[in-house]
């Protein structure tokens, strides 16, 4: 998709787009998606930290976890879900964090998010290779 039809790429059709790559769960909690749980865009850098409103910052989020998530980093959040005996999606999460990254270095500017996609992938990467702790 070509940064311009990126931008025109309505805000529920993104949320479309990210449920049919992620999967109709929330990728913090694992809840699917009906009528009760409605799916909502969750922005993995926030939109305050300079956050874009790409498709590759977005992935499904349920409003529980998009509002408690507030802007509070990946990693930090992450651990937060585990903590409550959440079961959250790290493969996808990983996967939109890279995406986002690539997006940017091809279209420019974001330079706030830039940096925040780094240290989050430095965070996400130091997780994975720390040894997994016994529950």
């Amino acid at each position: 998709m070509s940064p311009h039809e990126q931008r025109q790429t309505s805000r529920s059709e993104r949320l479309r787009l990210a449920v049919e790559r992620d999967g109709a769960r929330c990728v913090w909690c694992g809840r699917a998606f009906g009528p009760l749980v409605p799916p909502t865009r969750e922005h993995l850098v926030p939109r305050v930290k300079g956050g874009p409103s790409w498709l590759e910052n977005e992935v499904p989020a349920c409003r529980r976890c998009n509002a408690e998530r507030g802007h509070r980093g990946v990693v930090e959040w992450l651990e937060e879900c585990e903590r409550r005996g959440w079961r959250p999606d790290e493969v996808a999460i990983t996967r939109s964090l890279d995406a986002l990254l690539e997006a940017i270095t091809e279209r420019g500017g974001q330079r706030r998010a830039r940096a925040y996609v780094a240290a989050q992938q430095r965070r996400v990467r130091r997780r994975a290779s720390r040894p997994a702790r016994d529950a």
